[in-house]
């Protein structure tokens, strides 16, 4: 990522996710049933999508977190984030997310989307936290477990 230099990401732990992110990736998301999970080969696959935004904190070689988006014309997508439950509520989701929507504001996206399993109030309560309202609900959207989504959406002014 051209930018990341310019905005000093690399001093802040946040760096490109690379196809060597892909198995720690996994293994933070088997830590955390309430993301979607993803295999490591699902991760390598994503990352030649066109459009794709894909970040991970990092402390050292050590990978804490991920942040995975995607831009379509002037609208994207958050497809995932997650932590390591021993870096939860210390600012890395946050500070991947904020990330993450600096990067699509600054390629001229107007609005963000996302998908919040019904049950975790506490990923609803952080992005709300960070601007996202509630915009939808989608009965059965995830499996293992099976559950409903709240969808969510984010828009830029100015």
């Amino acid at each position: 990522m051209a930018a990341e230099k310019k905005r000093g990401l690399a001093n802040a732990g946040i760096r490109a996710f690379g196809e060597e992110d892909a198995a720690a990736a996994a293994e933070i998301l088997r830590q955390s049933p309430e993301a979607a999970q993803w295999t490591e080969l699902g991760f390598r696959e994503l990352l030649g999508w066109r459009g794709v935004l894909a970040l991970v904190s990092a402390d050292g070689r050590k990978v804490n977190g991920f942040i995975i988006g995607r831009q379509v014309a002037e609208e994207a997508e958050i497809l995932n984030l997650a932590v390591v439950p021993s870096a939860r509520r210390k600012g890395e989701g946050g500070a991947l997310l904020k990330v993450a929507l600096d990067e699509f504001r600054a390629r001229g996206i107007r609005r963000v989307f996302l998908e919040v399993r019904e049950s975790n109030e506490w990923g609803i309560a952080f992005y709300e936290r960070h601007g996202f309202s509630k915009s939808g609900y989608r009965g059965g959207y995830y499996r293992e477990p099976e559950e409903a989504a709240i969808a969510m959406e984010k828009k830029f002014t100015g």
